[in-house]
């Protein structure tokens, strides 16, 4: 007689599970809308009126108080919520009555955000707050490499958090992203099906979603941005400006993400001789040509190549005076309000916002965004609105998808970010 050894996972063989693939299972297209879900409705009920009884989240979900009670336990049972029994209304009897909150203190979510440059990494609470954040230059090696490092430096400094558990991670991305695979081809960094999902997924044995970083900005100021329990039947327009340009549209309480990827804005025509550019918006108002213009115009020194100067050295010298500084960033503002007139006019939002750091960072110029905007709009004026998270945005997006899938089906999520079931050693006698 000889002894075997395999594994088991519950009445699975481990044939199955490699059939499976290592990880796949754990990369979950976002969920990036106001979700009408009990268990959905209830917990954003909480989120943003909690210490709230059972009562008042039946009134304003117009949900029954037996529906309200079967998923309140469920939630309570998952962890996520807490009763507040010090609250309860004097007199009353049974626990109903208790009033309840998130339960945020155990728990934490990854937000990954991975731009041209920089990538920052930030840890949220189920509120969507932001813990805490750090940033990294983004690699510029090979896929497979600059993937392995970004993943390594997440699992680095998730060990940070060992008194929270993370539940999820969020990865908010430019290019195209395959939200059902969590591969992307991003050709400003050489990517073509990078398995961004599957490989973080894999490092970090958590649930990974992964989206376009302007859908998740978008996304952010939709379920984040809400201060007010309700439905939201308008249209939202959302346009990005930083290193790239995009927009995102937001229809009755969902960001609109085509399954072939999102539109693109990059080559919308532009024009501006002291920016230079090819005469298309990307190429105008990118913080690269930006600076390119400075270092012509002698704002910045010429001297060390493209790689001199920033962003906030421009922003410095306009702010200290120097004209032409002032000139050349009232330029860009120029041209932004002029293309957000273009889209307004050619989707007609009931609600128009803008965001990314070439509007936030340089806020004396939305003056002249507005001027430009309203003079070149062919529809009646409509207000543009700031983002409300400034220039932490990039954050704020990839946090949201890293907890969409929690707003969206909590008790759901709560299942998939449960650690896997411990495998065990069996030992089977077989015939020599």
């Amino acid at each position: 007689m000889r002894s075997t050894t395999f594994t088991s996972h519950q009445h699975n063989p481990l044939a199955a599970a490699r059939r499976r693939g290592p990880g796949r299972h754990r990369v979950v297209a976002p969920s990036l809308q106001l979700s009408d879900a009990a268990a959905s409705s209830v917990f954003r009920a909480v989120r943003l009126r909690g210490p709230i009884g059972r009562d008042v989240i039946a009134q304003i979900t117009s949900l029954s108080i037996a529906t309200v009670n079967r998923q309140v336990i469920a939630l309570l049972e998952a962890g996520i919520l807490r009763e507040r029994a010090d609250l309860a209304v004097s007199g009353a009897i049974g626990r109903p009555r208790v009033p309840v909150e998130v339960n945020h203190e155990p728990f934490l979510t990854l937000g990954i955000h991975v731009g041209a440059r920089t990538t920052s990494i930030v840890a949220t609470d189920l509120f969507g707050r932001t813990l805490d954040a750090v940033e990294t230059p983004t690699p510029r090696t090979a896929q497979g490499p600059a993937l392995a490092a970004l993943a390594d430096g997440a699992k680095r400094y998730l060990r940070r958090w060992h008194r929270r558990r993370a539940l999820w991670v969020g990865v908010a991305i430019g290019g195209t992203v395959d939200a059902s695979s969590g591969h992307v081809d991003h050709a400003r960094l050489g990517w073509r099906d990078a398995p961004v999902g599957p490989v973080i997924a894999e490092t970090l044995e958590l649930p990974v979603s992964v989206a376009s970083h302007v859908d998740a900005m978008a996304a952010a100021e939709l379920l984040l941005g809400m201060r007010r329990f309700g439905p939201n039947s308008s249209t939202s327009l959302y346009v990005y400006a930083r290193e790239t340009v995009g927009y995102a549209l937001m229809i009755d309480g969902r960001v609109h993400s085509p399954a072939s990827g999102p539109g693109t804005i990059t080559n919308l025509p532009a024009h501006s001789e002291l920016l230079g550019g090819s005469g298309l918006l990307e190429s105008t108002v990118s913080d690269e040509a930006v600076l390119a213009a400075a270092r012509r115009l002698r704002i910045l020194p010429t001297h060390g190549g493209p790689a001199n100067g920033s962003v906030t050295e421009v922003l410095k010298a306009a702010r200290g005076g120097n004209q032409q500084a002032q000139e050349l960033l009232n330029e860009r503002a120029r041209v932004l309000g002029e293309s957000v007139a273009l889209l307004r006019d050619l989707l007609n939002p009931d609600d128009l916002v803008v965001g990314g750091q070439a509007f936030t960072e340089y806020p004396e110029g939305m003056k002249r965004v507005e001027e430009a905007y309203k003079a070149r709009l062919v529809l009646p004026p409509r207000d543009i609105r700031m983002t409300a998270f400034g220039n932490r945005v990039q954050e704020s997006g990839a946090g949201i998808v890293s907890l969409a899938g929690l707003y969206a089906d909590p008790l759901g999520a709560m299942r998939r970010a449960a650690p896997p079931a411990p495998v065990y050693e069996v030992d089977v006698e077989t015939p020599a």
